[in-house]
């Protein structure tokens, strides 16, 4: 299992990560625990654009279907292909092999707030 809060990462209070450093985005251990099997991602198509804090696709598990919310406003670059024959790569590694999507942050836009990885420890611990 990975680590459950990584640092370097920044967070939304929906449960999704951003990667700076290549503008990966993918939910988190907690919302893939939560969710439990995850059979199903629907993700955007290359070159759309994601607005910060507003749904840009859905992802399913046996329990539940939930929207994904971007935590930054720009352009996708990139979908994680591998997601639709292996969904469940989402359970086995969130935040490496089960990244959903890369986004080019528009020059000067806001992210929708983010929190620190110690912020999204202490929101999902209840502290």
């Amino acid at each position: 299992m990975s680590e459950p809060f990584p640092q370097g990462l920044s967070y939304t209070s929906e449960h999704e990560w951003w990667r700076a450093a290549d503008g990966a985005v993918g939910i988190t251990h907690f919302a893939q625990a939560s969710l439990g099997d995850v059979v199903y991602v629907e993700l955007p198509a290359v070159g759309a654009r994601v607005e910060a804090g507003q749904p840009f696709g859905t992802v399913e598990s046996v329990k539940s279907v939930s929207d994904l919310y971007a935590p930054v406003t720009g352009t996708v670059t990139a979908v994680n292909a591998d997601l639709t024959g292996e969904p469940e790569r989402v359970n086995r590694d969130p935040y490496g092999e089960g990244w959903m999507i890369r986004v080019q942050v528009d020059a000067g836009a806001a992210t929708a707030p983010l929190l620190t990885a110690d912020q999204y420890r202490a929101q999902v611990e209840g502290k």
